[in-house]
């Protein structure tokens, strides 16, 4: 499948055998009953390597695992309260968000405001930032405390430790 006239070819071993035309380089393959890979086809020339084509497919597949692994990741936990939320379901909501971040998920917490509750914007802002206060693990805002149609909503994750 390779469309090139010349290619630099690698063999097996990993020696390199110079710009070979691709007809030849496909012989050489053959002879050795192995494949004509390339490896960089953004080359100039095209970078090919005789190798067996389902080891190369394995090894790259084991690659990708090794930095998909390597990746950090969290996920993005939602809570709700609203404006008239009671002190035990927010030592709830509390305790949820503690379990959430000490898992390394970010969490979003949604102050829901229904009627006149939207008009006290301030009130319920600053009863989110006090039931914030309240997370006992040291959290960083990730975004400000935003307006949505449905009532306010932050973003927080748990603050990584300077000295790592």
């Amino acid at each position: 499948m390779i469309r090139i006239d010349q290619v630099r070819v690698i063999d097996e071993k990993g020696e390199n055998l110079g710009i070979i035309d691709t007809s030849k380089a496909l012989s050489i393959a053959k002879e050795r009953l192995l494949d004509l890979v390339e490896i960089s086809p953004t080359a100039n020339p095209p970078v090919c390597k005789i190798t067996d084509y389902g080891k190369y497919q394995y090894s790259e597949e084991k690659k990708q695992r090794k930095m998909k692994a390597k990746q950090k990741k969290f996920e993005l936990k939602g809570i709700r309260i609203g404006f008239n939320t009671s002190s035990h379901d927010l030592e709830t909501r509390v305790k949820q968000i503690e379990k959430f971040l000490k898992l390394g998920h970010k969490v979003r917490i949604e102050m829901r405001l229904k009627g006149r509750e939207r008009g006290r914007k301030y009130i319920a802002k600053e009863k989110l930032d006090n039931f914030i206060e309240t997370i006992p693990l040291d959290i960083k805002k990730e975004e400000e405390t935003k307006n949505n149609p449905r009532g306010i909503a932050i973003t927080i994750c748990l603050e990584k430790p300077t000295n790592q």
